[in-house]
């Protein structure tokens, strides 16, 4: 779960980090009345995506009359799809210089990752390609923590730098990252000022959709995910749909099943044209789930692909095969059937349609993914 930068920037106060004092306005008239209050200042935009400055989405107001004309002009906008309903109004800070800094889940190392860079104020994608020696990357051992000293080594000599402020900083953005059951607590800028303060101008949070439950409260001010209309009927439906921007159509059982065909799929040099964790409710649910991954223009071939453990294959099979003439498929399809009830799924596939399932699922994948080739 994503959220706005305006819910986001909490948490890092609570953690004792320093933020720009500033508030929420739904109106250019409230935006002109916080710009009153607090001088001059900064209007941004709040959507739950990045690239907000070049899109528009940011910018400095003087006065109050500025704050209000920059606020109905931001206010208009669509960015990345999402439109603009709030902006947030902060004051203007005296900037020396500006860093990157992120704690993220990372699955190399399988655990928490701390990123750190002196060019901040871009994308960390630009960062990496134009300055890849200037970002640090200091892996981080969840049983044990993050440390000052740890940090300290891992920086680089920094010029004109409060270096105590600066690691403390690092260290209460861990702090925040764990607390919150983050995947990623991101600043970018974190700034130093000309007295000496470190200041987080932008916060960008990701909650771990796992701990949701533990975090019910802060969820609320989470921004809802944006569907596309495939996404929202599987969501209706009951089941977890992605829909992608390839042309290989996938219906498999589980998330972990779902996942390795994709990567398979990858490997053979197609593209997955969704995710679809359907369980073992294919028998239920089966017609629904073939509307909605075949309701993809750009699905070329279909990939089914059922593991029976818990889950019976004849089950799903037959499910799926129940609602085949009514749905009928106008693609090639290619089954790829293992696990308990696999004979009896096989007999079903044959006497329906005279087919029979690949001997490997890399088979299956293979010729799923030639046959868009």
């Amino acid at each position: 779960m994503n959220f706005e930068e305006h819910a986001a920037k909490p948490l890092l106060k609570a953690a004792g980090i320093v933020v720009p004092d500033g508030g929420l306005a739904i109106s250019a008239d409230e935006a002109a009345s916080l710009a009153g209050k607090i001088g001059p200042c900064v209007i941004k935009a709040q959507v739950p995506t990045g690239k907000r400055g070049k899109a528009g989405g940011i910018a400095l107001a003087a006065t109050p009359d500025e704050a209000r004309a920059e606020a109905a002009r931001i206010l208009q906008l669509e960015i990345a799809g999402f439109p603009v309903n709030s902006v947030l109004v902060e004051q203007q800070v005296p900037i020396k210089k500006e860093f990157y800094a992120a704690v993220l889940n990372d699955s190399d190392t399988k655990g928490p990752l701390l990123l750190f860079s002196a060019e901040g104020g871009m994308d960390i994608e630009e960062i990496a390609e134009k300055h890849p020696d200037a970002l640090v990357r200091l892996p981080i051992d969840i049983r044990e923590g993050l440390n000052r000293k740890a940090i300290e080594s891992a920086l680089p000599p920094i010029d004109g730098v409060n270096r105590e402020a600066l690691v403390d900083t690092l260290e209460k953005l861990y702090e925040a990252y764990i607390r919150n059951d983050a995947e990623l607590m991101e600043i970018n800028p974190l700034v130093t000022t000309q007295d000496g303060r470190v200041i987080a101008l932008d916060c960008k949070f990701s909650l771990d959709d796992s701990a949701i439950r533990r975090h019910e409260e802060l969820a609320r001010s989470g921004a809802p995910d944006k569907l596309t209309e495939l996404e929202q009927r599987g969501q209706d439906i009951g089941f977890k749909y992605i829909e992608l921007e390839g042309s290989v159509g996938v219906l498999s059982n589980g998330a972990g099943l779902t996942m390795t065909t994709m990567d398979a799929i990858s490997h053979y040099g197609g593209e997955p044209a969704n995710f679809l964790e359907i369980g073992g409710n294919a028998f239920v649910l089966g017609k629904q789930a073939l509307e909605v991954v075949l309701g993809n223009p750009r699905v070329k071939s279909l990939l089914i692909n059922f593991c029976g453990a818990i889950a019976r294959t004849d089950v799903m099979t037959g499910g799926v095969l129940e609602a085949w003439d009514d749905v009928d498929p106008q693609v090639p399809v290619f089954w790829s059937i293992s696990g308990t009830g696999e004979d009896e799924a096989k007999a079903m596939l044959k006497e329906k349609l005279g087919t029979a399932p690949y001997p490997t699922m890399d088979e299956a994948v293979k010729a799923a993914v030639e046959a868009v080739q």
